[in-house]
């Protein structure tokens, strides 16, 4: 038998006061009953899956997450849907009696580790699997560019500059390998964490591998960043 996993409450933890007020911000979208994408500025995972979690806690559910966030775009969009399940109902009306509130500043409910943990293996697989290997290395190829011209350019001139700018590009484009193995583990183990849990793996209209919980389908239809857009 699994041991229940001790419940962590969220006061005077490090996720800070910022990220308490990114989580009643999001509560207060959740009020309009429509879809939620919520644009984070150099989000970390663990933002990311509180947040997460915290939706799952007054009848919402993540949905998928996507690079671009923030005003510079380096940053993550994390989008959250209603979830209609009768108990997503059930939590909603209970979390909203105990943690009357939560979105005026008083107590959040209590982070489950097991659930977070849960959340964080379904966003890092949705990141990780979010472009194939060549897709992957056609940006990094591309992406490999400015910087390579800026040391190229910038410490020679003429032809001297494009061999230098060749080396840099190239340079760069040998670490490639290292980081395609990186997520391809990241992917692998995290898999394998959802699927122990009952996750089932689904594809999307767009060909990508995603998992769902037990009984459940992806939420949305086709690009999920479309619904209420």
């Amino acid at each position: 038998m699994r041991v229940p996993l001790p419940l962590v409450h969220n006061g005077g933890n490090q996720w800070g006061a910022m990220s308490d007020k990114h989580a009643r911000k999001m509560l207060r979208q959740m009020e309009s009953g429509e879809p939620v994408q919520l644009s984070l500025s150099m989000a970390t995972m663990k933002k990311l899956t509180r947040l997460a979690f915290y939706a799952q806690q007054f009848g919402y559910e993540y949905a998928d997450v996507r690079q671009g966030g923030g005003p510079d775009g380096n940053g993550y969009v994390l989008l959250i849907v209603p979830d209609p399940t009768a108990e997503a109902g059930t939590r909603a009306e209970r979390n909203r009696a105990a943690y009357p509130n939560a979105i005026d500043g008083g107590t959040l409910p209590p982070l489950d580790p097991e659930a977070v943990e849960l959340l964080k293996a379904r966003i890092t697989f949705d990141i990780t699997a979010k472009y194939t290997d060549r897709q992957r290395i056609l940006l990094a190829a591309a992406g490999a560019v400015p910087l390579a011209i800026v040391v190229g350019f910038g410490l020679g001139t003429g032809a001297t500059a494009v061999l230098l700018t060749a080396a840099a590009w190239a340079a760069q484009m040998a670490f490639v390998p290292v980081g395609l193995t990186v997520n391809r583990r990241y992917r692998a183990k995290y898999a394998a964490l959802l699927e122990a849990a009952g996750f089932t793996p689904a594809t999307d209209p767009e060909g990508r591998l995603r998992y769902v919980p037990p009984g459940r389908e992806l939420p949305g239809q086709g690009n999920p960043f479309a619904v209420g857009a």
